[in-house]
């Protein structure tokens, strides 16, 4: 079958190119409406042409296609906030630390960090000017501090903060994904220092939140043991909050996180229950329109109290289509279904399409739907269990052949258990899902037995404990795992090719096969063409030295603390995977390095630098030397001044200012992140 036979397909498609195009380029609004405008126009004016041609042309098409391109454009700029004359980023001025005075909403309550408290908050007014747009809320942590609820109006005299980029190398980019969420700016501040504001006006966001509170508050009545009412709240109601570091380390290990965000797994296996419940609807007048409606309903009430995150929504949106179509007994095509799925959610949410569990999410389907009946045809069990066992088993394979390509770009690691963890939590979570909506209606009309929510619990800590298990089995979790986007590319022409050749077993597809094998020795050659060599890197690490130095695929590290492990686990592992050095090696620090024609010195606490005959190029500023800047620069004439993380704010400041009137280069890595020389 071939998938761009499918008009739909197409138009997904061109919808993805043009908000790639909207994302990354900065085209304005009103240039885009003006051109979609043009288009459409003329596509009209093509379309009255084409119904009288007896002969089929391609302009027609093209034009469809240049035209949803542009749709991609404008709804990806409609959609930016920035566009808005409202929004508060027009209201700031230049100094962005200055005291404002802001009225904000509480919008989402987020998992909370080491040190904050963190929420997602709607700006209501900045100095009492009505201003539109999203900030995230940091609040200081304290003893028995309460938790803001959602809707909660606050006036607080703060100043907003600039998201920060990764310091180092190859880290998770926090401002780039808060950005894409329409997030540009945070504020920090302790509890004491917010002032509630009186409302009555109920979001809906509010509501749900109300609703969740009030089935936790019920739950509660019952004892659940706290990881126990953590995965409730995970799997029914949405909210990930108060999962344990323990138990979700433990489900990433597993290769079964998925289970813990409420996605297609989750709604279909709501649907199937829904579809069995509701059956007996169809016998009434109108019975099979009566139920879809419910369906639909149901299935959007549940995504509303669940938050609507992106997963609850794109998965709800799916199956609110495959509902229609089931019920209504319309031919339909699951790619298609899935395409108009995609591409409504696009067309409404076009960022949802930079979304991780987006893009595994229909990857996964995808491959569900293509390998998964080539897989289950390999064996026809005869009894009822092995059977579905044995489908189980293909859907899971099916699903890691659409998202391993992808996961391993993302999270550098493979979960070699992912088959056993899967045959074993994929039955359950019916079980959990089915009888934990039956419980918690019960335990809403107050007439839930406890034996009832015993069992379980009883189950869901099985589930824990299994899982526990799994992630245990260290030999079988492959970490650390070298992966670009190239190598992502290159991994599905490769999965596609082989797949073809299986269908079709002919001379051309072996051709494309053998292609795409190419393809890939040119992918790992390139990578390893790539690769940093001869490279210094001081990187960025809060109250210490950090330095690497990189060549013959080997980075050497030196550090001022004990052990260099907890680097290895963050800074340097981040930096070796991103790439693809494959081994490291402790070094100490040194107070001069060579580096060809290059030269470092490094000044550490005791100041000295008396090398008269030594002009160096860098001059690395640790552990906070009480030097003389001005008389060192005029001593040695140095090219560059670098401060590393290890020294104090107050003095870096002081070397910034002294720097400026020199007109010398300062390089500060707690602003601008590690320092890179390249030798």
């Amino acid at each position: 079958m071939k998938l761009l036979n499918f008009t739909i397909i197409k138009l997904t498609f061109c919808l993805i190119i043009g908000i790639l195009i909207g994302y990354f380029y900065n085209v304005s609004l009103n240039t885009s409406l003006y051109a979609t405008g043009l288009c459409l126009v003329l596509l009209s004016i093509s379309y009255l042409f084409a119904r009288k041609q007896f002969i089929k042309t391609i302009w027609f098409g093209a034009l469809t296609f240049i035209t949803m391109v542009l749709v991609g454009i404008l709804v990806t700029n409609l959609h930016n906030e920035k566009n808005n004359p409202k929004h508060y980023t027009h209201q700031l001025s230049k100094e962005k630390d200055s005291i404002k005075t802001i009225t904000f909403r509480i919008r989402e309550v987020l998992k909370p960090g080491d040190y904050y408290e963190k929420y997602v908050i709607d700006l209501l007014e900045i100095d009492h000017v009505n201003i539109l747009g999203k900030s995230l809320l940091n609040i200081q942590k304290a003893p028995l501090q309460t938790i803001l609820k959602v809707d909660d109006i606050y006036i607080v005299k703060t100043g907003f903060k600039d998201l920060i980029h990764p310091l180092n190398p190859n880290q998770f980019d926090y401002k780039t994904y808060l950005e894409k969420k329409y997030i540009y700016h945070q504020i920090f501040t302790p509890k004491q220092s917010l002032f509630k504001v009186d409302s009555q006006h109920t979001t809906l966001f509010g509501t749900a939140d109300n609703i969740r509170n009030h089935i936790n508050q019920k739950l509660k009545l019952y004892h659940f043991k706290p990881d126990e009412l953590a995965i409730i709240n995970a799997l029914l109601l949405g909210q990930r909050q108060d999962i344990s570091e323990e138990v979700y380390t433990s489900y990433t290990h597993a290769g079964a996180i998925h289970i813990l965000a409420i996605s297609g797994l989750h709604i279909g296996i709501i649907l199937l229950l829904l579809q069995y419940i509701l059956k007996p609807i169809e016998r009434i007048k109108q019975g099979i329109l009566i139920k879809t409606v419910v369906l639909v309903t149901i299935l959007w009430s549940f995504a509303i109290i669940a938050g609507l995150s992106a997963s609850v929504t794109r998965a709800v949106t799916m199956f609110s289509i495959v509902a229609i179509a089931m019920n209504l007994k319309r031919p339909t095509n699951i790619y298609n279904t899935l395409a108009i799925s995609m591409f409504a959610i696009l067309l409404f949410k076009p960022l949802f399409l930079f979304d991780v569990g987006f893009q595994l999410s229909y990857l996964a389907v995808f491959a569900i739907v293509a390998i998964d009946p080539l897989l289950y045809k390999l064996w026809h069990p005869k009894y009822w269990l092995p059977d579905k066992l044995w489908h189980t088993l293909t859907v899971t394979v099916s699903a890691q052949f659409g998202i391993i390509p992808l996961s391993l770009y993302y999270f550098h690691q493979f979960p070699g258990l992912f088959f056993l963890s899967n045959l074993v939590i994929i039955p359950l979570l019916g079980i959990i899902l089915g009888y934990g909506i039956f419980l918690i209606l019960l335990a809403i009309l107050n007439i839930l037995p406890q034996f009832i929510a015993t069992i379980y619990g009883y189950i869901i800590s099985f589930m824990n404990l299994f899982i526990g298990w799994i992630s245990k089995q260290e030999s079988f979790l492959f970490k650390d795992i070298p992966f670009n986007l190239l190598y992502v590319l290159v991994s599905y022409i490769f999965i596609m090719a082989l797949i073809h050749l299986y269908i079709k077993r002919n001379h051309a597809a072996l051709k494309l096969f053998l292609i795409a094998i190419v393809v890939g020795q040119f992918a790992i050659i390139y990578t390893a063409y790539k690769k940093p060599e001869n490279e210094f890197i001081v990187f960025h690490k809060s109250r210490h030295s950090l330095l690497g130095n990189t060549s013959n695929n080997k980075i050497t590290v030196a550090s001022d603390f004990d052990s260099i492990t907890e680097a290895k686990n963050k800074i340097i592992k981040d930096y070796t995977v991103g790439n693809h050095i494959k081994t490291i090696e402790k070094g100490s620090l040194q107070s001069v390095y060579l580096l060809n024609n290059k030269k470092i010195l490094v000044i550490d606490s005791l100041g000295i630098y008396n090398i008269k005959s030594f002009e160096p190029d860098y001059v690395l500023l640790r552990q906070s030397p009480k030097i003389n800047l001005n008389r060192l620069i005029d001593s040695i004439k140095p090219k560059y001044i670098i401060a590393d993380g290890s020294n104090y704010k107050s003095y870096m400041e002081h070397w910034a200012t002294i720097c400026k009137k020199r007109k010398l280069p300062f390089y500060q890595t707690s602003k601008k992140g590690a320092f890179v020389i390249k030798y």
